[in-house]
């Protein structure tokens, strides 16, 4: 996937970026508006399109009603408006113009947008210059909360959750006193039972923990071993949020975090350049969360925008996958201050080339120090340079390209002769990540030699979010800007 030709020049000079067909098909809502999107993307049912330099799209798409849609596009958000009905963000009509757009450039001549266009993109400005002004009747013109009343409720939630603790605590140490196997007789419903005890408890995160457990009885070979390794994690944030007191601020904040206490991001916002690395959607029942990885150009962090749909409704972010964005970002407190809010944008999408990596070996002790802060972190952002996918005894590796280099030299020719030379400089990958697509567009884009990778490691292996081509060089050694690869 690219931003193609490096897109046109914004008022600000700084370049507007085309996106690929991958990266719009990336912002459809559900597979239906992925589909109707598709059939929409030729210039056919199109009229009155026009594109200008701050990165807006617009045209009309005729329907079955005598007046053709109104659809509009600024792409600098991204964000979208359409006459058509549809309740859906974006519309198989916006998806529509943006693949019309990626595939067929001479589609769109440049001008002034049209009246109507010109209308909701003026309309959008306004409304970002008043949120921008406090002065302008933002949140800070209603006034403070009433500090004395938010300190009591919540007092009173976390006296509830001190409760659910301590009765939580209860249930592991019967459950241990009884034997960890009898709990494959006693089914799901314990697990569920003790879940909604912690929901009534308020403390949702407690309760997706223990759902968790559920699912770890009887699901193969080994299993009380890792039932009782969840059980000592959940142990442990159990009496790290009784003694949260006692606790360094950083670390208690990512027990509030875990236990499911609401916070707020705080702290001076960073301005920069941020690379949109990753972007992909769990669905959690009726709930669907969206995850999007940044890294900034100038400040080397990485950063985690959570967003969530339910309702048959989108989460609220989307953005292309290997463009860079200029904008403001708010961290939440907590160990590793990942995650972040997204705050004011400036100027356009602009086409960007790969982060700088690590190697291989060098990802364990990352994930390792990460856990210091976090000891509940599942897995930890990394991008790993110059690595080989091969295959291995149980799945999938990735091996380092520069590694073992005299041991390969007189290695057999055979695949798996050259992946066991590598063997101690390879990180598996993750289960999960075995039966996407994904793996077989990582092998292809690899096609033997070595690769940008970006994705999460844990505990069960390296998960894989994104590969660049061979070809593209590091950031601070020259990037061009080229293709990269989505492979969630």
């Amino acid at each position: 996937m690219q931003l193609s030709h490096g897109g046109e020049s914004s008022p600000t000079g700084v370049p507007v970026a085309r996106w690929s067909v991958e990266q719009v098909l990336a912002l459809a809502p559900d597979a239906a508006s992925r589909r109707a999107g598709t059939r929409l993307g030729a210039t056919g049912p199109w009229s009155g399109t026009g594109c200008d330099a701050s990165g807006a799209l617009w045209g009309l798409c005729k329907g079955s009603g005598s007046t053709p849609y109104r659809t509009v596009v600024d792409t600098t958000g991204p964000a979208y408006a359409c006459s058509c009905p549809s309740r859906k963000f974006p519309c198989k009509h916006a998806l529509g113009l943006l693949l019309l757009r990626a595939s067929d450039d001479g589609a769109f001549r440049p001008a002034e947008p049209a009246g109507w266009a010109e209308e909701w993109l003026a309309g959008r400005r306004t409304r970002a210059a008043r949120e921008s002004s406090p002065a302008a009747g933002g949140d800070s013109a209603r006034g403070p909360a009433d500090p004395v009343a938010a300190r009591r409720r919540a007092e009173r939630r976390a006296e509830r959750v001190t409760g659910g603790a301590r009765e939580l605590e209860q249930r592991l140490a019967d459950l241990l006193r009884g034997g960890l196997a009898a709990t494959d007789r006693s089914g799901y419903g314990l697990w569920e039972e003790t879940a909604a005890r912690m929901v009534d408890a308020q403390a949702p995160g407690l309760a997706a923990r223990v759902r968790e457990l559920g699912v770890i009885s009887g699901s193969g070979s080994g299993w009380p071993v890792r039932l009782l390794e969840e059980c000592g994690l959940l142990h442990l944030l159990d009496t790290a949020w009784l003694g949260r007191d006692r606790l360094p601020g950083p670390l208690a904040a990512t027990v509030r975090t875990r236990v499911g206490l609401p916070v707020s991001p705080e702290g001076p916002p960073v301005r920069d350049q941020w690379l949109v690395l990753a972007q992909y959607d769990t669905p959690d029942g009726k709930i669907v969360a969206r995850r999007i990885w940044l890294y900034g150009r100038g400040s080397g962090r990485t950063a985690l925008l959570l967003s969530f749909g339910a309702a048959g409704r989108p989460p609220a972010h989307a953005l292309p996958v290997g463009a860079t964005i200029d904008a403001e970002l708010t961290p939440y407190p907590g160990g590793g201050r990942l995650r972040a809010e997204l705050g004011e944008q400036f100027g356009a999408t602009t086409a960007a080339g790969p982060p700088p990596g690590i190697a291989a070996a060098a990802a364990p002790a990352v994930y390792g120090n990460a856990l210091r802060d976090d000891p509940w972190l599942d897995a930890w952002p990394v991008t790993l340079r110059d690595v080989i996918p091969v295959p291995s005894k149980d799945g999938w590796q990735l091996a380092d390209a520069h590694a073992d280099t005299h041991a390969e030299t007189h290695a057999d020719a055979h695949a798996s002769t050259r992946a066991d030379a590598r063997t101690g400089s390879a990180l598996p990958i993750a289960p999960a990540a075995l039966s996407r697509p994904g793996l077989w567009k990582l092998v292809a884009l690899s096609g033997g030699g070595p690769v940008t990778v970006f994705g999460e490691i844990g505990h069960r292996g390296f998960d894989p979010f994104a590969a660049w081509d061979p070809g593209e060089r590091e950031e601070g050694a020259g990037t061009t800007g080229g293709p990269v690869v989505q492979l969630v």
